[in-house]
């Protein structure tokens, strides 16, 4: 595991076993500009060092279980310390993202020149289609699938660009709520086949979607205030969900289904529209599915 966490800057080679997870340091964290709504009314209104508290101990949760890499921070990119929307890498190939907003783009050289350096293969991807990486493309080994939503910040055509290049499966999903735009904000996949989302946030087809794929029994299907804390934007290690918060009834819900829920609030990046898995990128190197 990378020993230095409260400080990382440079490029950390990933390590061959285990989950492997880029993050960004908050270094230059704040809402500078508003591109979703929970940017509203809160532009200048970070608190640095709270914030750099809660990502430190998000970050020394994920060490305990997982390899943790880091991509250096830049000046006037304050969205970089959400790298789940650096790309999609699966095994040693990866998507680099196309930021549906202008406000972002600067940072796709910047992801694009880290993968390079750790050896990934960079897949074509057409410049006029946007695609927010593992923002709105969630993979799910247990089904085998990729999970895609648009509507917001992807192109519907990524589903089938997505599986042109990984040859998996990929389900479209379209979200119609503009507080969910991108799917890690309101759908996490867990092994075994569960299943945790806010219904609200998808269209009827999309809805009856993960339903037809999900049984039953294994659906966790999460309530306005839940999905409001960002409880669906949590990051699965080894059984262990880290989330920004979670009611009694879901951790019991999630306990009960074999899981051990971890709350590590990240109230500032909710500010900016992000929680935990926004936070994060999986850059595992596992062959197969």
């Amino acid at each position: 595991m990378t020993a230095h966490v409260e400080t990382p800057t440079h490029v950390t080679p990933l390590h061959a076993r285990g989950a492997s997870i880029l993050m960004c340091a908050p270094h230059h964290f704040g809402v500078d500009y508003i591109i979703n709504p929970w940017m509203e009314n809160q532009v200048g209104r970070t608190e640095t060092a709270r914030a750099r508290d809660q990502w430190t101990a998000l970050a020394r949760h994920l060490a305990g279980c997982a390899n943790l890499s880091f991509v250096g921070p830049e000046s006037g990119l304050p969205d970089m310390v959400f790298t789940a929307n650096a790309g999609l890498a699966l095994n040693d190939v990866v998507v680099v993202s196309r930021f549906h907003a202008r406000e972002r783009r600067a940072e796709e050289p910047l992801f694009r020149d880290w993968f390079q350096a750790q050896g990934f293969d960079i897949a074509p991807w057409p410049e006029d289609v946007p695609f927010e990486g593992a923002g709105d493309a969630l993979l799910d080994r247990a089904r085998g699938v990729i999970w895609c939503g648009h509507g917001w910040r992807s192109s519907r055509q990524a589903p089938a660009l997505l599986t042109s290049i990984f040859g998996w499966e990929t389900i479209g999903l379209k979200l119609v709520d503009p507080r969910f735009y991108h799917l890690d904000t309101c759908f996490c996949p867990l092994p075994g086949g569960w299943a945790m989302y806010y219904p609200a946030a998808f269209d009827a087809e999309s809805l009856a979607t993960i339903r037809a794929l999900t049984p039953a029994e294994k659906r966790i299907e999460v309530d306005d205030i839940d999905a409001l804390s960002f409880a669906c934007n949590a990051v699965e290690v080894d059984r262990r969900i880290f989330m920004n918060d979670a009611s009694p009834a879901l951790r019991a819900r999630l306990t009960k289904a074999g899981f051990i829920p971890v709350v590590t609030p990240l109230g500032e990046f909710l500010k900016a529209g992000g929680a935990a898995k926004c936070l994060t990128l999986d850059v595992t190197r596992t062959q197969g599915r």
